[in-house]
């Protein structure tokens, strides 16, 4: 009798002990996950910055032709992502009518696409890893358009703190070793021309991500629906920059010339949408810790 209640105390302990091994092999797969997400993230972001830089500031061919048309990468790299969202919304059999009015996605496209050619141009002026420490200033612009679109309230240590990495991050652009940073310095440097540009790039950037929060919580929406709708709206509008400038032959012309180009544009294309695919997989295993809505926005305010 004693061993019966014995075992029959201990039953109940049996599925709690259960439930922990369950939680503890949860947890696992959801470290690995998140691992590998953000080791994806990290060596794609780096392979993409890397490209980006020598597109923009590394002559091709016999003749050292530089290449110039940074609106046309802007289009091949939205061209290759509404495809891909197109086919992710058909093989999932989702809606593909648009959930906002059409004008809203082109605010966030004409935004967009100036936030990604000032950071494209901004390179043929200042090395990368110049632009890179440039972005952590974006703190500034995002509150400010915060303040003014979201109605948002900042505290005196959110803006101090702003001020500060802003100050540090200035210190280094205009400090003059800063341009021996890059293996890509071809003496090509111009300070005043590349922050003026990165301004532009911050300024766009911190308008772009406000106001997809602001229209993502405005709007019940699928995200593969509304980078579809957002890329294309880009599509159209930089094919038609690139047109109005004559720019769209050119710049065919040189992908022709210069098949080693083309190819790196291929590539750059591929781990943009990759790096991106990525960050979204991250958002959605962090979508216990932090808003979808913030996800959607951060995921759309990188497909520079």
């Amino acid at each position: 009798m004693a061993d019966a209640a014995g075992v029959a105390a201990a039953a109940p302990g049996l599925p709690v002990a259960a439930g922990r091994d369950r939680d503890k092999d949860d947890r696992r797969r959801w470290a690995s996950r998140c691992g590998f997400a953000v080791l994806g993230i990290m060596s794609t972001l780096l392979v993409y910055g890397v490209l980006q830089e020598k597109i923009m500031r590394i002559p091709y061919g016999v003749e050292k032709e530089f290449f110039r048309y940074s609106l046309f990468l802007v289009f091949c790299n939205r061209i290759t992502t509404s495809m891909v969202s197109a086919m992710v919304l058909l093989a999932s059999k989702k809606s593909l009518d648009p959930v906002a009015p059409l004008h809203k996605y082109g605010v966030v496209s004409i935004s967009n696409i100036l936030t990604t050619t000032c950071q494209y141009e901004a390179l043929k002026y200042v090395s990368f890893p110049v632009q890179t420490l440039a972005k952590c200033a974006k703190m500034i612009p995002v509150m400010i358009w915060g303040t003014i679109i979201m109605r948002k309230k900042y505290g005196g240590k959110d803006y101090f703190f702003a001020v500060i990495v802003t100050l540090g991050c200035s210190l280094f652009i205009l400090y003059p070793a800063s341009m021996d940073v890059s293996p890509f310095n071809k003496g090509r440097e111009s300070t005043i021309w590349g922050v003026s540009l990165m301004l532009g790039y911050l300024g766009f950037d911190g308008f772009t991500s406000t106001f997809q929060d602001k229209l993502f919580k405005g709007y019940d929406m699928e995200i593969h629906n509304q980078i579809f709708y957002t890329t294309m709206c880009s599509c159209v509008l930089s094919l038609s920059g690139l047109i109005l400038q004559n720019h769209l032959i050119p710049a065919v012309d040189f992908m022709f010339r210069h098949p080693d180009c083309f190819s790196d544009v291929v590539i750059l294309s591929s781990v943009r949408l990759t790096s991106s695919s990525l960050i979204l997989l991250c958002c959605l295993l962090l979508v216990s810790k932090s808003t979808s809505v913030e996800c959607k926005a951060t995921h759309l305010s990188l497909d520079g």
